[in-house]
């Protein structure tokens, strides 16, 4: 079998996909890894030489530098408009220029559009793979998502109709003229709904979290397969360095503040975090390769530090402040720690809402993160008896489960199924 794999979007995006194809690629398969050249060094660094980039490196740091990306509402629109829609004849001819019939799986972030229209215009056996439960419409359990309120008293056809709005009046309006234009190119019909259904393979969705974290109500599509979280964070290619395991092992265990690898416009919230450890008397650790955006005059008892693999470094601390990435959420959930959510954008409040409920954390605004609230609520999560419970059941699950086992058999089955 030979799996293209194409990832867009952050280190939080790429992340699962390199898991992905690393697994695959440990059970025989040959491997096409597909993403921005931003990525490229860290693709080769985990042995994928068959790379093919998308786009330049200048475009991705373009686009992280835009400030409406961590807008509630702006960002939608920020990240379709420099991302995805660029990337979308890209990743169509990266496809037709590589499909073998017979030979050749998609497996696609689903923000990779242009396979979609591959898949269309060539029938190229494709998954589409959804890290995390906000991005699945419902009107039965509908996403915490800025912007978006449905309350649950209100009746169905009302929520369905409210998800019609929204695509005719925000969602097709934008992607729906240059999606169909490349599909008017290929010979395909115009397709609406982008995505609502149609960017989601009818072959196979990968769900890459499990059942405990969000379960499926009934109008979710009926070719989603819900497997594990992939927990892919770079430990095979940067491990833990030796100062930073100075540090861990020269006192208590620090809280990790990090507001995830794309977030260019972190100085408020560094500073804060410094802020609020010197209130609680803890150690703090603050990960950023965003080095500007760290002070400069931070106390010997916080430090700052590029990257860590969090498998290696949040079982050896004491709490987690991040901004509601799934991977992030996943990997503290792991770990086994309470976590503070300081949700921004897209998927994050709904991952944060998810965390509250499990008892693992709490969330606070971005407009609240001053160094006095973020200090009181780490005092009440570190020192609440149901809140370690809630952790260390949860880090239980994790015992034992292959995170990515159950995902490469789906994409095997997949391929099966069509090559014969």
């Amino acid at each position: 079998m030979h799996a293209l794999v194409i990832a867009l979007g952050s280190h939080g995006d790429v992340h699962p996909m390199l898991g992905i194809a690393t697994a695959l690629r440990l059970r025989g398969h040959r491997i096409t890894f597909i993403a921005s050249p931003y990525f490229e060094p860290l693709a080769r660094k985990a042995g994928f030489d068959d790379f093919v980039p998308l786009g330049t490196a200048g475009e991705f740091r373009d686009a992280l530098g835009n400030p409406n990306l961590w807008h509630p509402i702006k960002g939608f629109r920020a990240v379709f408009e420099k991302g995805v829609l660029p990337a979308t004849r890209p990743t169509y001819e990266a496809i037709a220029e590589r499909y073998v019939p017979g030979e050749t799986v998609v497996v696609a972030h689903s923000i990779a559009l242009g396979a979609r229209i591959a898949q269309d215009k060539l029938g190229v056996p494709t998954a589409t793979v959804q890290l995390a439960p906000a991005v699945f419409r419902s009107a039965h359990q509908p996403p915490r998502l800025a912007g978006l309120y449905m309350p649950d008293w209100l009746p169905l056809p009302v929520k369905r109709g409210m998800w019609r709005m929204i695509d005719k009046l925000v969602v097709d309006r934008l992607l729906a003229p240059p999606i169909n234009a490349i599909r008017a190119e290929k010979g395909l019909p115009c397709v609406h709904g982008i995505l609502d259904q149609w960017w989601l393979s009818p072959d196979l969705v990968l769900g890459l979290f499990p059942e405990w974290f969000a379960s499926k109500p009934p109008d979710w599509p009926a070719q989603l397969r819900l497997t594990q979280f992939p927990l892919y964070d770079e430990r095979d290619v940067e491990p833990v360095s030796r100062e930073l395991e100075t540090f861990l092992a020269a006192g208590d265990a620090p809280i990790v503040f990090t507001p995830g690898s794309a977030m260019t416009f972190g100085q408020s919230f560094f500073r804060e975090s410094a802020k609020a450890c010197a209130i609680l008397n803890r150690r703090g650790l603050l990960l950023s390769r965003h080095r500007a955006h760290v002070p400069p005059d931070l106390p010997p008892t916080v430090r700052h530090f590029d990257y860590a693999p969090f498998s290696q470094l949040l079982p050896r601390c004491a709490a987690l402040v991040h901004h509601g990435g799934i991977g992030t959420t996943s990997q503290a959930l792991a770990a086994g720690i309470p976590q503070l959510v300081m949700p921004m954008a897209h998927d994050q409040f709904d991952n944060a809402h998810r965390v509250a409920r499990l008892g693992a954390g709490n969330w606070i605004s971005r407009r609240k993160y001053r160094a006095k609230a973020v200090a009181a609520k780490l005092n009440a999560l570190l020192t609440d008896k149901h809140t370690a419970g809630a952790c260390r059941q949860i880090a239980l699950r994790f015992v034992g489960v292959d995170s990515l086992g159950q995902t490469c058999d789906l994409i095997e089955q997949l391929h099966t199924s069509r090559a014969s």
